[in-house]
């Protein structure tokens, strides 16, 4: 029997043997850049004309790989593959389909530095953010490997005399995995993966950024023995080839992780049947957040100020757990605004592949752009006490950026910006700040930074999101211990990394035999 799951211990980057071996790591990739990746089709990998160059956000001089781009002919090649390969597939047994599963994760175990200095170099992020992303694609395969055993065993249901009833979890069938950029190993991982041990076959649409790290996961999926077909690798423009990928009648799911406008889409699109379509299709979306910590007026100010600077900042507050507003008793406002700025000062903005990084650059051109816009947005919504500039001209470098005295419903208050800047928001009471942490069209995360127990079970009933914290930080969501999953426009509150997740890729077929 296989040991129960326990989750992928972190790099303690303290010790100087970690160092040696993470600087080698860098090194070694750094050797591998430039290199050029193709599509992989069934047992076929497609070199093609349209390609897309990945950069370095800490050095865009830098070329991390350049990769083939798809067009809908090459995508309709892909769902065809898939739906082949689907007919063997679902044949295999869960524990066989699991065991790919478990392997995967102990080639990932014996790579880790050398995935998370790609990490480093193709989403810019710090060594620990790096070493958090490898560890969780880790756990959600040793997880789900698990997870899909355990639903292959007998199902509880009711006894009838005279009868043998039996409930099966089978598969659905070609699913498109359109993953992230701000987790492209873990999240793309645990999404790729969780479809495909639930007996699936799938198309992936790595996010354009960060397609060399998807490109690598398949390579290690060959190793794995996961046979062709099963996971098909297909880089493009999601202008090219997503509306094509989501409306084909052989599509029966999508799972998608990304913004709350393409995550709308998406599920439109997918509502619609299409000639020759026999089922609805099945949409898992998760489509980011608004978060807040609220911090109560006789809370611990030094826990709330760490957990409000390490929500916010950690990978240059590019998750959708992260938070962009800390909305604050009034008593204490100004001097949990204060110690917010102290730490944030200390936070070093720099290179991710330096060790003393905190603060690495945001992922390209088009966020640098975005993100400045809404601090300039923030410069008229309320006072700007640490920030608000760029950093080296090398890379797409934003200061940490703090504005104070934001309105509940200013721009910067309501709008998703996923970048390194925070809201601060007076409240006059804790009613008051339930009020404004609920007042958003998102319910991903929050925090509740109090020590008054009346007030954080008043919370735990009303504020109204899928993952809520006390007395810690809104972000950091561990597999198997925090399912994940947000509400209202935060998506269909999936819970990635919990028992119910599964469910989502498979269908229960009840058998029932009269003797």
């Amino acid at each position: 029997m296989r040991e129960p799951f326990q989750n992928e211990p972190f790099t303690d980057f303290s010790i100087t043997d970690h160092i040696n071996d993470f600087q080698e790591a860098l090194r070694k990739v750094e050797q591998e850049l430039g290199q050029e990746y193709m599509l992989k089709i069934g047992p076929d990998r497609i070199e093609t004309i349209q390609k897309r160059k990945s950069i370095n956000p800490s050095d865009v001089k830098q070329l991390v790989g350049i990769v083939s781009q798809a067009d809908t002919a090459l995508a309709h090649k892909a769902i065809l593959a898939a739906a082949a390969a689907f007919e063997d597939w679902k044949k295999v047994t869960p524990s066989a389909r699991a065991r790919v599963l478990y392997k995967a994760a102990a080639l990932l175990r014996r790579r880790k530095h050398e995935f998370s200095a790609w990490l480093v170099y193709e989403a810019g992020k710090s060594w620990t953010e790096a070493d958090g992303d490898t560890a969780e694609a880790i756990d959600f395969l040793e997880y789900y490997g698990r997870e899909m055993e355990r639903l292959s065993e007998r199902q509880p249901i009711v006894a009838l005399a005279g009868e043998d009833n039996e409930l099966v979890y089978i598969p659905l069938g070609v699913g498109i995995i359109i993953p992230p950029w701000n987790f492209p190993l873990a999240i793309m991982a645990g999404m790729t993966m969780a479809a495909v041990v639930a007996g699936n076959t799938v198309v992936l649409k790595p996010a354009s950024p960060t397609s060399v790290i998807a490109a690598k996961f398949v390579e290690l999926l060959e190793a794995a023995g996961l046979p062709d077909g099963v996971v098909n690798f297909l880089p493009g423009a999601g202008s090219e080839v997503g509306d094509f990928l989501v409306e084909h009648p052989l599509t029966r799911f999508i799972c998608f992780t990304g913004s709350r406008e393409v995550g709308l889409r998406i599920n439109e699109k997918a509502s619609l049947s299409q000639q020759d379509q026999k089922w609805i299709k099945r949409v898992i979306a998760e489509m980011g957040g608004k978060d807040t910590i609220i911090v109560d007026e006789d809370a611990d100010l030094d826990l709330a100020a760490d957990a409000i600077t390490a929500s916010a900042f950690g990978y240059s507050g590019q998750k959708c757990s992260a938070c962009s507003r800390a909305v604050v008793h009034e008593l204490i406002y100004d001097e949990v605004i204060e110690k917010v700025v102290e730490r944030t000062k200390r936070l070093k903005l720099g290179m991710a592949n330096e060790q003393i990084t905190n603060v690495g650059p945001v992922i390209d051109e088009r966020a640098y752009v975005s993100i400045l816009k809404y601090i300039e947005v923030g410069r008229s919504e309320g006072v700007i006490v640490h920030g608000g500039r760029v950093g080296d001209s090398s890379g797409y470098f934003i200061e940490p950026t703090i504005i104070k005295d934001v309105a509940p419903y200013a721009r910067i208050a309501q709008e998703e910006i996923f970048g390194p800047v925070l809201a601060f928001i007076k409240a006059a009471n804790f009613d008051a700040a339930l009020d404004i942490a609920n007042n958003t069209e998102y319910g991903l995360t929050g925090a509740v930074i109090s020590r008054n127990r009346s007030r954080l079970e008043q919370a735990r009933e009303q504020f109204h999101v899928g993952n809520l914290y006390f007395n810690r930080k809104c972000t950091g969501a561990l597999v198997g211990v925090h399912p994940f999953g947000g509400f209202n426009m935060s998506g269909t509150d999936s819970k990635a990394g919990g028992r119910d997740y599964l469910l989502l890729f498979t269908q229960a077929k009840v058998v029932s035999e009269r003797f």
